[in-house]
């Protein structure tokens, strides 16, 4: 055969048992080595029950991305095979079978539901945090032939069955706006069940239900009392079943962990702790009975995307004493998770406590910039160990840990940090000739990492990690690139519309009440409420989800009302008061992050153009001709605006700030004749600026790609290369191992920056690597989908090679150039069923490039492969 059909999916799922779709749309790869490849037609076969229940007969199309699911709807606890065969252009024959995929619908709807909501009861008081144990037993009298449980909590928890854990899922079920959904979890526990006793349970405790959350010291936010929500359905070999559903039965304990709280740490006394509840033949008749509750099944969601797991653990690189004597371990890079320790076999009593830390101060633990997060865990001995212990329902953002109360010297080989993060599916790789902006690079994957955590947050350390909209909407593109996100970002856009108020979209999403008094309680706030339409475009424009945005459409329009509405009649913003704007601006002084250079109206009207621009495409895309013309319109009159307010008469930018040119240039704001000297005029501002960043957080995605857009290359490369503050690079020259929140979060003495929000992982500045992927490396999209790619590296600087490669919805595509003396080669693959526009840095245009792996060729004159310019000299922005 030509060709073999691999990786078929479902909607967007990695795992496809529990779905909430019942029409979920198809997708495949095609693996072939047959250059130019093109699919002409498919088959879908879809088996239930051993015996044929759908075949599609050959469909004459080339798609096999988010294919329209044509068999009978799944229902309820549906279980099919689902395989798929093509045939390429030309093919007489079709491909073979692919390897069946097993899909299996959870619970579709709310009737589905028996469980009833269980809690304490009595209930935790108010400053109480412990976790809570749950549990029942029951008897199978007959031979199992399929078990799931269906199991969700307010709160955070594990299902513990017959003495063990089921599955695999750390913080589950996450956090979402609980009033409006409430993601739900499906498990195969079929061989879990014995014939005989049985004992079900469930530890749950506050997580963001009812922990800490937020900067203002509040907790409770959701509701007063956690509680465990669980339907067991069990199959028989006669077709009998048997259901075991959380009521009234259950009996509830507090558990040997005695305090858990997601900001402050968990404490576990093991002097309390004892197994064998999970187990049949516990006696728990001095438990008292639950308190059970209607469950209102109406909010209850299957989940989009893959849970938070643990995916890697890492080793201390170093034990050290602080100046003052403390016991510090550094783990070599700054990450997301906790501690894991062997502990030793002590007195009872013995009390080992962890606090943790992103950095050292003057060699001690830094946890200034944690504010009122206590970031500590402590574990008592009971004089039976020795144990390995691992905190369950916390998690803290550090590099450093303190150990104290150790017995004896600590060890390396004591301990280790288990890395949590939702398990997304990493899909894209970049790499180059220059070592620091690799590391650069790295940082920034690693601190998508730690904040990619359930919910997309600015940070994951201190009181606040909340999912900001501002942050996300800049850092999109590169987390698409660098890992698949759609399922999860799905799921929060989801949130984003149901916390929509009359169209505002809130500052972080899900929303917490907690601005101070003298902010507004729903500002619109240009660059965060634009999250709403750039978000779905972006995921549109890498994996060709139309879908996304025909569910998006309300909250993007409502969005774009409440905008226009802020702006005025004549767009001018007359009502006055204030934006975050272009938030941390380097030359913003510290406790003052919102000053930036350039108004924050500047801003807001560049925004508003750019997001009634995207409506426009989007419009197009989802058959709204009206909505075309309304939206084109309202970008014609916003950049205007901009031009009438913010361009002098002599064609130049009022405000000389790369801020202001690069929204100016990228967002297609200037006449045509205006063009050319604005991209001259931001690459003399950025030498002016001494070659160092003069942005903020909607500042900084753009202003690389306004200046090799304009031509100005190396004034791009000598942004990217500069290493003194502020710079990308500074915080790699300090020892960064991820991206910090201010371009000085650390001083050059070691001693951090005295503002009073300080994060030193915020993924927002990492928002580059988008320019690394698409512009020095090559590869960017240039149809939905990666349906076309666009190659075109832009060398320049010291770089002398570069690759990325990104695994698209069609298979794997790549590039790698070099460059020696005047000669640039470039290696390319282009996935079957795609092609690729190559621009080759001479001007060569090669269009329609086929399937396959190729090489180009071409000279480059010296002086366009100069070295970036000197970075020592120049007026600092800051």
């Amino acid at each position: 055969m030509t060709a073999e059909v691999r990786d078929v999916r479902v909607e967007h799922h990695r795992e496809a048992v529990g779905i909430g779709e019942a029409t979920p749309r198809l997708s495949w790869r095609v693996d072939t080595a047959v250059p130019g490849w093109q699919q002409s037609a498919f088959e879908v076969e879809v088996v239930q029950g051993g015996v044929d229940a759908y075949l599609s007969g050959p469909v004459a199309s080339s798609e096999s991305t988010l294919v329209p699911w044509s068999a009978p709807p799944l229902t309820s606890r549906d279980r099919r095979l689902v395989r798929v065969r093509v045939w390429g252009e030309g093919d007489e024959h079709p491909s073979e079978w692919s390897e069946p995929l097993v899909i299996e619908a959870g619970l579709l709807s709310p009737e589905d539901w028996s469980a009833q909501r269980i809690a304490a009861s009595p209930g935790l008081g108010p400053h109480e945090q412990p976790a809570l144990l749950f549990r029942r037993e029951f008897v199978v009298d007959r031979p199992v032939v399929r078990a799931r449980l269906y199991v969700t909590a307010h709160g955070v928890y594990e299902p513990m069955l017959n003495g063990r854990i089921v599955g695999d899922h750390v913080l589950a079920p996450g956090w979402t706006s609980y009033a409006h959904r409430l993601r739900y979890q499906s498990f195969d526990v079929g061989d879990e069940i014995v014939v005989g006793p049985n004992a079900l349970g469930m530890v749950v405790a506050d997580g963001w239900f009812r922990g800490h959350l937020g900067f203002t010291g509040e907790k409770a936010f959701y509701g007063d009392q956690v509680a465990a929500v669980a339907q067991l359905e069990i199959e028989h070999e006669d077709g009998a079943s048997t259901v075991v559903v959380t009521d009234g039965s259950w009996r509830w304990s507090r558990s040997s962990i005695v305090a858990a709280d997601l900001y402050h740490g968990e404490t576990c006394d093991l002097r309390l702790q004892d197994d064998a509840w999970t187990r049949p033949g516990f006696d728990d008749s001095r438990w008292p009975a639950t308190a059970a509750q209607p469950l209102d099944s109406t909010v209850l969601v299957a989940p989009t995307g893959p849970p938070v797991r643990r995916i890697e653990t890492v080793s201390p690189v170093e034990i050290v004493r602080s100046p003052s004597g403390a016991v510090l371990v550094d783990f070599g890079v700054n990450l997301v998770g906790r501690v894991r320790l062997r502990l030793p076999d002590g007195p009872a009593g013995t009390e080992i406590r962890i606090r943790h830390a992103e950095v050292l101060e003057h060699g001690e633990l830094g946890t200034r910039p944690l504010r009122t997060a206590r970031a500590t865990d402590v574990v008592v001995l009971d004089g039976r160990g020795p144990y390995t212990w691992e905190p369950r329902f916390t998690f803290h953002g550090f590099r450093y840990a303190e150990v104290s109360g150790w017995l004896g010297a600590l060890m390396v080989a004591d301990l280790e940090a288990v890395v949590l993060h939702t398990d997304l599916e990493r899909t894209g790789a970049f790499d180059c000739s220059e070592p620091d902006v690799v590391t650069l690079h790295d940082n920034i994957v690693r601190g998508m990492r730690g904040n990619f955590l359930d919910v997309p947050t600015d940070c994951p350390q201190r009181d606040e990690r909340l999912g900001w909209t501002g942050d996300l909407m800049v850092f999109a593109p590169t987390a698409q690139f660098l890992y698949d996100t759609s399922g999860m970002l799905t799921s929060w856009l989801c949130d984003l519309a149901v916390e929509q108020h009359d169209g505002v979209v809130p500052l972080f999403v899900p929303f917490l009440d907690i601005m101070p008094p003298q902010f507004p309680r729903w500002p619109v706030e240009a660059g965060w409420g634009d999250a709403a339409v750039v978000v779905p475009w972006v995921l549109y424009e890498r994996t060709g989800d139309a879908g996304l945005l025909a569910r998006q459409w309300d909250s993007m329009r409502d969005w774009m009302r409440v905008f226009e509405a802020r702006a005025g009649r004549d767009l001018d913003f007359p009502d006055g008061g204030m934006m975050l704007g272009d938030w941390l601006d380097s030359a913003a002084p510290d406790d003052e992050p919102w000053k930036a250079r350039v108004p924050w109206q500047l801003v807001a009207t560049a925004y508003l153009a750019r997001s009634a621009q995207l409506m426009t495409r989007i419009a197009d895309v989802l058959g709204r001709a009206a909505d075309v013309a309304r939206f084109a319109g309202l970008a014609g009159r916003a950049a205007a605006r901009f031009r009438a307010a913010y361009v002098g008469v002599d064609g130049r930018l009022v405000d000389h700030a790369q801020t202001a040119y690069a929204l100016a240039l990228e967002f297609d704001l200037l006449d045509h004749d205006q063009r050319a000297g604005a991209g001259s005029d931001l690459a003399a501002q950025v030498e002016a600026d001494g070659f160092r960043i003069g942005t903020g957080f909607l500042g900084t995605p753009f202003v690389c790609d306004a200046l090799t857009d304009a031509g100005e290359v190396e004034a791009a490369y000598s942004l990217l290369l500069q290493r003194e503050c502020p710079s990308w690079l500074y915080a790699v020259t300090l020892g960064a191992t991820t991206v910090w929140e201010r371009w000085n979060s650390m001083l050059p003495d070691g001693s951090i920056n005295p503002g009073e929000m300080t994060s030193f992982n915020h993924y927002a500045f990492g928002s580059v690597a988008d320019w690394l992927h698409r512009t020095v490396a090559g590869l960017a999209p240039g149809e939905p989908g990666y349906r076309r790619l666009i190659v075109a590296p832009r060398p320049g600087g010291a770089i002398t090679w570069a690759t990325a490669s990104h695994r698209t919805p069609y298979g794997e595509a790549s590039v790698a150039w070099r460059l020696d003396g005047s000669v640039f080669a470039l290696d390319l693959v282009v996935p079957p069923g795609t092609s690729a526009d190559v621009r080759l840095p001479d001007g060569q245009r090669l269009d329609a490039v086929g399937s396959g792996s190729h090489t180009f060729t071409c000279s480059i004159p010296i002086s366009s492969t100069r070295p970036a310019r000197p970075t020592t000299s120049g007026v600092s922005s800051a």
